[in-house]
């Protein structure tokens, strides 16, 4: 379908551009969302006789729209969920809830504003974006974390679940150590013994 575009569309085009788009984005989207209109004669003259206007609208609506960003640029919110060892969520982060979390901490954003590419299904630190106006926009900081604790140290740049599998893993070699009170495990002791057999031979026939 060809339409021209009422607002810029990131990758189609801004204003008064006339660009082709699958009919199912147009109907589902972009007509009902007042974006754009049908590309026939009677809508390319309206457009021309309203453009100042729609022109002027756009940019008090930009002009809003940077002046809000002030609220809501590089904010950095926590999210505590539950989460497997592996640091998979039981369930998912959504937008509402990213949404919720900016609001309390006052940044007056709406649900269609914030764009989410795909679900948060892990903990860690994710960057966001926040699309204030169409030429405007922001991003933030999500940390979803198993505790406070977890999130400050994410926000410290610390992979909490390398670090904890380190930590493991560490842990299970100290035990391997203690459980073989100091000695080195059979599959390292038999080279070892033989070794020292063959200097003590070596030794033997030197003397």
């Amino acid at each position: 379908m060809e339409i021209i575009l009422l607002e810029r569309i990131e990758k189609l085009g801004t204003i008064g551009d006339v660009v082709t788009v699958k009919d199912g984005f147009a109907r589902n989207f972009l007509l009902p969302g007042k974006k754009a209109l049908r590309a026939n004669e009677a809508n390319r003259m309206l457009f021309e006789a309203n453009k100042a206007k729609i022109v002027a609208d756009n940019d008090a609506r930009r002009a809003e729209a940077e002046k809000h960003s002030v609220n809501v640029e590089g904010k950095s919110v926590v999210l505590i969920r539950a989460s497997s060892n592996a640091g998979q969520l039981y369930g998912s982060v959504s937008v509402r809830d990213i949404v919720d979390a900016l609001n309390a901490d006052g940044a007056g954003i709406a649900k269609s504003m914030v764009v989410l590419e795909r679900p948060i299904k892990t903990i860690g630190v994710f960057d966001v974006k926040v699309t204030l106006h169409p030429e405007v926009v922001v991003s933030v900081k999500v940390n979803v974390a198993r505790s406070p604790d977890e999130a400050e140290q994410q926000a410290a740049g610390v992979d909490v679940i390398k670090a904890m599998f380190e930590d493991e893993a560490a842990a299970d070699a100290a035990s391997e150590f203690e459980a073989g009170n100091g000695e080195l495990p059979e599959d390292e002791a038999a080279p070892a013994a033989e070794a020292a057999a063959s200097e003590g031979a070596a030794e033997g026939d030197e003397g």
